[in-house]
C-alpha cells in the first residue's frame, strides 16, 4: 500500500508543480486555459479517490494485485472518474459568468485567479500527507489487520496492529537490499512478510498468494533443520520444547509422507513450494526434515492445525520480511503487545 501512496503523491505534486510553473508563465491570464487546468485538477482528484476506494474495497474482498502496481480494473475505473470530473469541471465553471457584470476577473495574488489558488492549496497538503504517510508506512510503521485465523489465539480475525519496520532495517525500494538494522530476526518473532512467490498465477492453500502480507511466527533460522513428528517441533535433531502460544484444536494427528521420496527430492519440492501439492495435508503433522536455506526462516502460524505455511509452501526469504508485530491498537479490549 506504501508504494501506491506513494505514486499517487508523485502524480499530485507533478499537478502542483506545473501549476506553479504555469502561474509563473502568467497563464491564468487566459479564462479558457484556467477552465481547462482546474478541470485538470478535478480530475485527479477523481482520479485518486475512485482509485483507493477500489484498492480499498479489492484488499477487504482478498482481491489484491497481482502483476502490476495498480490492476487493470482499479486503473479503468479511476480513468472514468476522472474523465467525468473533468467535463463536469470544466463546463461548470465554463458555464459560469467571470462576474456579475460580465467582466473578467482579475488574477489573485501572485498571478493565478482564486480557483486555481485554491486548487494549489488542496494539492499541497494532499502532496505532503500521502508523501508523508507512505515514507512512514515503508520505513517505520504499518497498521495491519489480522485476515484468519491463522494465529489463534495470539490474534483474533479482526485485530488491528502496528507492525514496527525498522526493526530488521530499512529496505532500499525495488531492491532485496536492507540497511541499518537495530535487530536481528530470532525463533519466537512473529512477523509480517510478502508471499514468497514470483509467480502471479501460482496457486498455494486454495488461491492465488502473490502479492498478499502474511503473518507467522519465526520457527527455523538459516541453516537450521527443522522436522515436525506428531506435531513436535525438532531443531538440528532437538526437540524445540513448550510452545505455550501453540494450539492445536485437532485431536487427530496425520501421518507423514517424507519416507516415500529420497531426502534431497523432498527438500528440493519444499524450496521450490512444489511440496504440498504432492502430498497435501500430510505435512500438517509430520514434515521435513528440511534445511532452511541460507537468507531464509520458516514460519509457522500459532494455530497449527489451521495454519497455511512453510510447512506448505516453503521458507520465507528475509527480503520479504517487513517488520515485526508491534501492538495491537484494536479492539481497546485486546490492546496490548503480543507474545
Amino acid at each position: 500500500m506504501e508504494e501506491k501512496l506513494f505514486w499517487i503523491g508523485i502524480l499530485v505534486g507533478v499537478h502542483l508543480f506545473f501549476t506553479h510553473h504555469f502561474s509563473e508563465k502568467g497563464k491564468f491570464r487566459s479564462g479558457k486555459f484556467t477552465h481547462i487546468w482546474h478541470a485538470v485538477f478535478v480530475a485527479i482528484m477523481a482520479f485518486v479517490g475512485v482509485l483507493l476506494l477500489t484498492i480499498s474495497l479489492d484488499n477487504r474482498s482478498g482481491d489484491v494485485v497481482t502483476a502490476a502496481l495498480f490492476s487493470r480494473k482499479q486503473v479503468l475505473y479511476a480513468l472514468a472518474a476522472a474523465l467525468g470530473g473533468w467535463a463536469w469541471a470544466y463546463f461548470k465553471i465554463r458555464g459560469k459568468p467571470a462576474s456579475k457584470d460580465g467582466k473578467p476577473v482579475p488574477p489573485a495574488a501572485g498571478g493565478a485567479p482564486a480557483v486555481i489558488k485554491e486548487d494549489m492549496e488542496w494539492s499541497e497538503t494532499i502532496f505532503s500527507a500521502v508523501v508523508l504517510a507512505s515514507v512512514v508506512m515503508y520505513l517505520f510503521i504499518q497498521a495491519f489487520k489480522i485476515p484468519s485465523g491463522s494465529m489463534k489465539m495470539t490474534f483474533l480475525e479482526g485485530d488491528h496492529l502496528f507492525v514496527n519496520k525498522f526493526i530488521y532495517g530499512f529496505r532500499i525500494p525495488y531492491t532485496k537490499k536492507k540497511v541499518l538494522s537495530f535487530g536481528r530476526i530470532g525463533r519466537g518473532d512473529i512477523v509480517v512478510f510478502a508471499f514468497p512467490s514470483s509467480d502471479p498465477k501460482e496457486t498455494q492453500c486454495g488461491g492465488r498468494q502473490y502479492g498478499k502480507d502474511f503473518i507467522k511466527r519465526v520457527i527455523g533460522l538459516p541453516g537450521e533443520r527443522v522436522e515436525l513428528k506428531n506435531g513436535v517441533i525438532f531443531i538440528n535433531g532437538k526437540n524445540i520444547g513448550e510452545e505455550p502460544y501453540a494450539q492445536y484444536l485437532d485431536p487427530r494427528r496425520y501421518p507423514g509422507s517424507n519416507d516415500k521420496m529420497p531426502p534431497a527430492v523432498y527438500q528440493r519440492f519444499w524450496e521450490t513450494r512444489g511440496l504440498a501439492k504432492m502430498v497435501s495435508e500430510l505435512v500438517r503433522d509430520n514434515f521435513g526434515p528440511v534445511t532452511v536455506p541460507a537468507g531464509n526462516y520458516m514460519v509457522m502460524g500459532d494455530n497449527r492445525d489451521r495454519s497455511c505455511d512453510s510447512r506448505y509452501w516453503g521458507a520465507v526469504p528475509e527480503y520479504l520480511i517487513k517488520g515485526r508485530a508491534w501492538f495491537i491498537y484494536w479492539p481497546p479490549s485486546r490492546m496490548g503487545s503480543p507474545q
